[in-house]
């Protein structure tokens, strides 16, 4: 097995800041709202208190996560820590039109089989036999990584 990297994208530094500061903002803001003028309606209060601590979660998560960076080999994409998103063999047909389903910045990969659901915010996201890549990524990172997997699809005898 070829473990050489031919790519890597990782966070962008602005990017990843402000998306964690933008959730946690949100977050916060919801949960101040629910705390100093509950609404007259109990369910109203319990709607911001989670939501709000939905969004602060998150963007401890996103920071978590933009930690790591998703490394394109011969045979597999994965993320740093060792987490394998789709093996190259797989991947069916790659998108990144302005009307493609995909994170900003990004592309979606088409699979031949399903993946189990993931969601690593602000860098990856697997449902079914699609997966999102991009978010907080490097916009020319991610178009070369793009670019390189349509390279790896067409070359591959039909």
């Amino acid at each position: 097995m070829d473990d050489d990297i031919l790519m890597a994208i990782h966070a962008s530094a602005p990017r990843r800041v402000f998306g964690v500061s933008v959730l946690g903002l949100l977050g916060t803001m919801l949960i101040f709202v629910a705390l100093s003028q509950p609404p007259s309606n109990p369910a109203w209060a319990i709607f911001l208190l989670g939501f709000g601590a939905g969004a602060v979660w998150m963007a401890y998560r996103m920071w978590e996560v933009t930690r790591h960076r998703l490394e394109l080999t011969e045979t597999e994409l994965r993320s740093s820590d060792g987490t394998v998103i789709a093996q190259t063999g797989d991947i069916r047909s790659m998108d990144r039109g302005m009307f493609a389903f995909k994170p900003s910045n990004g592309f979606m990969l088409r699979l031949k089989t399903k993946a189990p659901r993931r969601w690593r915010p602000g860098l990856w996201w697997s449902l079914g036999d699609r997966i999102g890549v991009g978010g907080v990524t490097s916009a020319p990172q991610t178009k070369a990584m793009a670019e390189m997997i349509s390279a790896m699809i067409a070359s591959r005898p039909h």
